[in-house]
């Protein structure tokens, strides 16, 4: 299915819920709208699915617009936060009614599959109310799964799961999303869902799509502050500076030697932009130095997030491994010059880091 909204926009009342946008998502791919709360992807979502219909512009299916089309007749799955299941049905009914909807054979093996693959396996015969909230989210997945719909809407599916099974369920779907021809609309808040879901990215903030393309390069090239703000976790270190012969002097702080495209006028404002992973312990040839006090230090898994008050402000190290501090002690982090963001006056990506090929926030 190809699926492209032309120019689309949703007011309600005189207030706008969704500012003008086009965008058209790979067909059977991942697209991920990622987005803080109250960004506008449940919003734009509905509007896909034919749920609400849009102020002005177009929603196209494979060429022809379908704005106005009820729901019942179009082909596809939603998933929403709030799960919905047959309450008087089996969870293996449940998930065997879009099966058998199609008259599919070998439904009981189907059905086995995918509640193995979302730990829902010894559930099946029992109803939804003897389960608990993320079980019962798994169930509306696997059903939705099971529909094979060409566009298929999951808004922000995993959030009611507990962290470790989160974890193990974006895997398992990712592989479910490849093996299949969906085109598969994935809302989230979650950088990291992102880059580990997203074979395509489209940004959102406060109801304005601000960037789509490639996960990854959305991610190593955002065009905005903005962008890399909301693609960012835990969020960009930013420092305000001046562009300076040979690079960028940070206020109050050190000089990053980067060789910045030319820009008009003397000494422009800029802001600098360093992602947590960046910072570390070990001073590298050609690295800058930040010297502070601790403020927090965060054990999360198998990282460490430090809090440091520093000159250019407070600024937040992910560290690998687990790493004790004890609050206020002086701490010195380093960073290489190569890993700075650099944002004009407006906003706008002057200078990105070179691309580096890797899995997760780094």
């Amino acid at each position: 299915m190809q699926l492209s909204l032309d120019s689309v926009s949703k007011k309600v009342g005189a207030a706008p819920w969704l500012y003008e946008m086009s965008l058209a998502p790979q067909p059977g791919a991942v697209t991920v709208l990622l987005g803080a709360t109250q960004a506008g992807k449940t919003s734009l979502m509905r509007i896909m699915a034919g749920l609400d219909v849009p102020t002005q512009g177009r929603v196209q299916v494979d060429g022809k617009d379908v704005v106005g089309q009820p729901v019942r007749e179009r082909n596809v799955a939603m998933v929403y936060q709030q799960f919905i299941n047959y309450p008087s049905m089996t969870v293996a009914a449940n998930i065997a009614s879009p099966l058998r909807l199609r008259r599919e054979k070998n439904i009981e093996a189907r059905v086995r599959e995918l509640a193995a693959r979302l730990h829902i396996e010894p559930f099946l015969e029992r109803f939804p109310a003897e389960l608990s909230g993320g079980q019962q989210q798994r169930v509306a997945l696997a059903r939705a799964l099971a529909k094979a719909a060409p566009l298929m809407l999951l808004d922000e599916p995993l959030v009611n799961l507990d962290y470790k099974l989160r974890e193990e369920l974006r895997d398992e779907l990712g592989a479910l999303f490849a093996a299949g021809d969906s085109t598969v609309i994935y809302a989230t808040t979650e950088p990291g869902e992102a880059l580990l879901l997203g074979g395509f990215t489209a940004v959102m903030d406060a109801g304005e799509l601000l960037q789509y393309g490639p996960t990854a390069e959305v991610f190593h090239r955002p065009k905005s502050l903005r962008v890399a703000r909301a693609f960012s976790d835990p969020p960009m270190n930013l420092a305000a500076g001046m562009i300076v012969p040979g690079g960028v002097l940070l206020n109050a702080g050190p000089k990053l030697s980067l060789d910045l495209p030319a820009q008009p006028g003397s000494q422009p404002s800029v802001t600098a932009g360093l992602r947590a992973s960046a910072l570390h312990l070990e001073d590298r040839p050609g690295d800058v130095s930040l010297e502070g006090r601790v403020e927090l230090a965060e054990i999360s898994g198998s990282d460490t997030f430090v809090h440091v008050s520093t000159a250019i402000g407070e600024v937040v190290a992910q560290l690998t491994g687990v790493h004790y501090f004890e609050l206020g002690v002086r701490l010195t982090l380093y960073c290489s010059p190569a890993q700075v963001y650099v944002f004009d006056s407006t906003g706008a990506l002057l200078l990105a880091p070179a691309h580096r090929s890797q899995r997760g926030l780094a």
